[in-house]
């Protein structure tokens, strides 16, 4: 188990192997399909992101509106693969850690590689377990998009589970593997 302290930096990044599990502490920033477009289009009109790019960490996801008395809603991970493209892009500009759910292009994959990133699985179905690592949540950027507006999240020992790592391991391609039958 590692525990690391978010921005996370390349050092962090390559020390860490596809099943490694992981917790983090500091902050981390949500975005969905319309914030990754917006956030894309902004960059080409020379638009300053609303946060640091480099060694921030991506949480795909979209909580829902919190409870009385409580930071946050359910946020659990959305399915990555509709945030390939943008996710590619946005590796070129330094971004390179990424939390959501289910399997990613082997474009992305290469371009982990490429630029020594890291994705990390979050559990699917646990939202509201994971909502509770959740210290603080403010609205940073598109507040208009609801749910899919960028938040800036305080989390203390979030749980994820290295699926890619900065060396092409890949944590589904092991499982399969391990699996499948040999004829």
């Amino acid at each position: 188990m590692y525990r690391l302290i978010t921005p996370l930096e390349t050092k962090d990044i390559i020390n860490l192997r596809r099943g490694d599990e992981v917790l983090l502490t500091g902050t981390i920033y949500t975005a969905r399909d319309a914030a990754h477009k917006r956030l894309l289009d902004d960059l080409a009109r020379g638009v300053e992101p609303p946060f640091d790019l480099k060694g921030a960490v991506s949480y795909y996801v979209g909580p829902t509106p919190a409870k009385p008395g409580h930071v946050i809603g359910s946020a659990g991970p959305t399915s990555s693969y509709r945030m390939d493209p943008y996710s590619i892009k946005l590796m070129s500009l330094g971004a390179k850690v990424m939390i959501g759910k289910g399997q990613r292009s082997e474009e992305f994959k290469q371009s982990l590689i490429q630029n020594q990133g890291i994705y990390f699985s979050a559990i699917g179905g646990a939202a509201a377990l994971l909502s509770k690592r959740i210290r603080k949540a403010e609205i940073i950027a598109y507040s208009e998009l609801g749910p899919e507006a960028i938040h800036r999240l305080e989390v203390e020992d979030f749980p994820v589970i290295v699926t890619y790592d900065a060396f092409g391991g890949d944590l589904f391609s092991e499982g399969i593997r391990k699996y499948q039958k040999n004829d």
